[in-house]
């Protein structure tokens, strides 16, 4: 069970990684405030891997602790920070990058714990 939740996790924090970057690609690449925006190629794959994302995740909320789950899959906004700044060319500062590392400390943290440490009805 602890492979296929490590499994899901990955998928759900890169499914909402790329689907975000694919999103911010997609609008820097279109025409301010035109509806022709919402159906380039990059935006409509970045909306299906969201859509993904909030089943998969859905899911892994089924399996895993919501104390597990949202400290681990924050480590997204890493993998988000990094895609804007070596993909989109966007400055992300450092006081961005210490937060970025704090969220890190943090998924780490919470990485060491048992995905589901409690099994009691609500």
């Amino acid at each position: 069970m602890r492979v296929k939740t490590g499994l899901l996790l990955a998928f759900v924090v890169l499914s909402n990684a790329i689907g975000n970057f694919l999103l911010s690609l997609g609008m820097h690449h279109a025409e301010p405030g035109s509806i022709g925006a919402y159906f380039q190629p990059a935006v409509v794959s970045g909306i299906a891997l969201l859509v993904a994302w909030t089943v998969s995740r859905l899911y892994l909320l089924g399996v895993a602790d919501l104390s597990y789950v949202l400290p681990v899959t924050s480590v997204g906004f890493v993998i988000n920070a990094w895609m804007g700044a070596v993909f989109l060319r966007e400055s992300v500062s450092p006081a961005r990058w210490a937060g970025v590392f704090l969220i890190c400390a943090g998924a780490a943290l919470a990485g060491w714990t048992r995905p589901d440490t409690a099994k009691q009805p609500v």
